[in-house]
């Protein structure tokens, strides 16, 4: 396997030329202007330990406004008001929440004290954000990740109690569908694809996010 080894330099490879898992490049930083840049360019940051890792799969899991799948039960959860949905009032609680928690298929966190560092700065500069699923004054799911222009990039949710993070998600699509296109979720999970979230090719991604 070879890969490209960024250096100081603000840039990536050219994601067509990522290895067959999408793994692109390693190295270079978690600056808010390399964050950036790689969101615009559909790559992302994932690792568990140095060097960073940064990624640029094909196909793209992602999710369209409109497609969202709202079951039954899911609908009598949200109209009992089970929970209190908000945004961008504990940012830095939902990140650490999700990095006590393995991602999918994974043995252990990626989200390392330098990723929550770094996203904490993108939240302060105002292109991270959260939402938070509350029951009284406990924090008991939500999720987080990146709004640049009419997309969102999806990093991690996490859920203590049964339909928390899925009520926080539904919450936040049906409350931005109208400032966004196309919403990120980079791999497959079962947990969004009963949301509605589905494969599109990397060339499609890059197409709507208006980079190719």
């Amino acid at each position: 396997m070879s890969v490209f080894r960024l250096n100081k330099q603000l840039k990536f490879p050219p994601v067509q030329l990522s290895e067959p898992d999408g793994l692109l490049a390693v190295g270079g930083d978690l600056s808010i202007e390399r964050l950036l840049l790689a969101y615009r360019s559909g790559i992302f940051p994932w690792y568990d330990e140095p060097p960073i890792l940064w990624w640029s799969p094909d196909p793209r899991f992602v999710l369209f406004p409109d497609e969202l799948k709202v079951s039954a039960s899911m609908k009598q959860v949200l109209r009992k008001k089970m929970f209190r949905i908000s945004f961008n009032e504990n940012f830095a609680g939902v990140i650490a929440r999700c990095g006590s928690i393995p991602r999918e298929g994974q043995a252990g966190t990626w989200i390392t004290p330098e990723m929550q560092a770094a996203y904490i700065r993108l939240h302060k500069a105002g292109y991270a954000m959260s939402v938070e699923c509350w029951q009284g004054d406990r924090l008991v799911g939500g999720l987080y990740g990146v709004k640049t222009g009419r997309f969102f990039f999806g990093e991690s949710m996490f859920s203590e109690v049964s339909n928390a993070s899925k009520a926080a998600f539904i919450t936040f699509v049906q409350t931005y569908a109208h400032e966004l296109d196309m919403i990120d979720c980079q791999v497959h999970t079962d947990h969004l694809a009963s949301l509605g979230a589905g494969f599109i090719t990397r060339e499609e991604f890059l197409e709507i996010i208006g980079f190719s």
